[in-house]
């Protein structure tokens, strides 16, 4: 998730030095001090996280010579023993891949010339998927269906990262990219017929990632649909809550028509 970060930095530096400004054709409302303030207590976040994962009890080889499947729950049970490092390579392919796709925004006009407010807000997303999965895997220690094959080495299996299987942070931070770029698009463009075609692509890229993450062995069915959820939810809502929004107010308006003289009180929100 530190490289996700990182590569968001390398994102925002290009886009911030942009030479277009913020315009009206924005739908949002960004606060640079506050929205960055929020980046900053995300990326905090992560690095508190991780020094938790680094100080987490490490599983022995006592501790996981006969574990079995049946210590699963049943949902899961199927995933248990898992393993393939080929899945898990090939995983990192959409998932390092995704950070990217906020670029193809640049392809919009109306977005290119809010680049700035529109990287910070992908910033501020990022880094709040990263904050939560750091710490959440940092106060948890689910093991990891990896760690009930027979075939993954004991050195993998005691690795301080074998208990990190909850939740799963390569769906969340590929569901918070995707979905971000479709929410964007989908706010800078209401009348576009490509609007459906980019939500299931923001759809499918995350779930490529989670069933790979599967096959290797690195997340439970559960964790995928967390991660996922988490990271959709992210994605959807940091735009979402930075909508412009009209002003509410009462209003009272004369009104003279042939039967009838009066008043039209209206509330706008």
């Amino acid at each position: 998730m530190l490289k996700a970060l990182q590569l968001w930095f390398l994102l925002a530096f290009v886009c911030i030095n942009y030479t277009y400004a913020q315009t009206n054709a924005s739908p949002y409302k960004t606060d640079w001090i506050r929205d960055g303030a929020i980046v900053v207590g995300g990326i905090g976040a992560s690095v508190a996280g991780s020094i938790l994962v680094d100080n987490k009890y490490r599983l022995t080889e006592q501790n996981v010579v006969g574990l079995t499947t049946a210590d699963v729950n049943k949902l899961d049970r199927f995933a248990a023993g898992n393993y393939s490092s080929s899945a898990e390579s090939l995983s990192d392919f959409p998932f390092y891949g995704s950070f990217l796709t906020p670029l193809l925004l640049l392809m919009d006009d109306d977005v290119k010339k809010n680049a700035p407010q529109v990287y910070l807000l992908y910033g501020q997303a990022m880094s709040i998927a990263g904050g939560l999965y750091s710490l959440t895997t940092g106060l948890t220690a689910r093991k990891r269906p990896y760690v009930y094959s027979d075939d993954a080495p004991l050195e993998l299996k005691t690795d301080k990262q074998a208990t990190n299987s909850f939740y799963a942070g390569h769906t969340a931070a590929t569901a918070a990219a995707t979905f971000f770029v479709a929410k964007v698009y989908h706010d800078f463009n209401p009348g576009s017929p490509a609007r459906p075609y980019i939500w299931a692509a923001a759809a499918a890229v995350p779930v490529t990632v989670a069933y790979l993450r599967t096959k290797a062995g690195k997340h439970f069915l559960t964790d995928n649909l967390v991660g996922y959820a988490i990271g959709m939810g992210i994605g959807i809502l940091v735009p979402e809550l930075h909508q412009k929004v009209e002003s509410i107010g009462l209003s009272l308006v004369p009104v003279s028509v042939p039967t009838y003289n009066g008043a039209l009180l209206t509330f706008k929100f």
